[in-house]
């Protein structure tokens, strides 16, 4: 008898169609979550947006990500709350940082919340830097507000700024 290893999840565009099955992992990920109009609105804007797709269960993570000059803002990342520990919120970032570097941008933005340790342990990992403060940035229970901590990664060497 032998196993069969479950294939892995696959990386994909994400599509307006795919919007009620994002919404459904985000509600179940987030006491605070995007709106459905947050996400139209990302793919409207053509924002970098990627579903990761289990054959079986549908989509399982996401990430949408605004581009700028020479930089990449993450704007969400989210891993279904089953699949969490499996390895995809790491998969999910480096398939961010490659998209970025692909688009020849030179930083990779975020912001997290200051409770989310795990999340912020993830980032520096990977690499990120904890580099400043958003005060009251995120919604937070009874009306209060949360800070966020905005982290950076480098993705590209710095230009060589010397003068001829």
């Amino acid at each position: 008898m032998s196993a069969q290893l479950a294939p892995a999840p696959v990386l994909r565009p994400m599509h307006a169609r795919d919007v009620d099955a994002v919404m459904a992992v985000e509600t179940g990920a987030y006491s605070f979550p995007w709106s459905r109009g947050n996400f139209i609105d990302s793919l409207a804007a053509g924002y970098e947006a990627q579903v990761l797709v289990d054959a079986e269960d549908g989509i399982v993570g996401y990430f949408v990500a605004m581009t700028g000059v020479d930089e990449l803002h993450l704007l969400n990342v989210t891993v279904a709350t089953s699949w969490q520990g499996r390895g995809l919120g790491t998969s999910l970032l480096q398939a961010v940082q490659a998209r970025g570097r692909q688009l020849g941008l030179a930083t990779l933005w975020l912001e997290v919340r200051e409770s989310n340790q795990r999340a912020r342990a993830l980032y520096a990992r990977l690499g990120f830097a904890e580099v400043g403060r958003r005060r009251g940035y995120y919604p937070a229970p009874h009306a209060t507000r949360e800070d966020a901590i905005v982290m950076r990664l480098q993705l590209l060497p710095p230009a060589d700024h010397a003068v001829d």
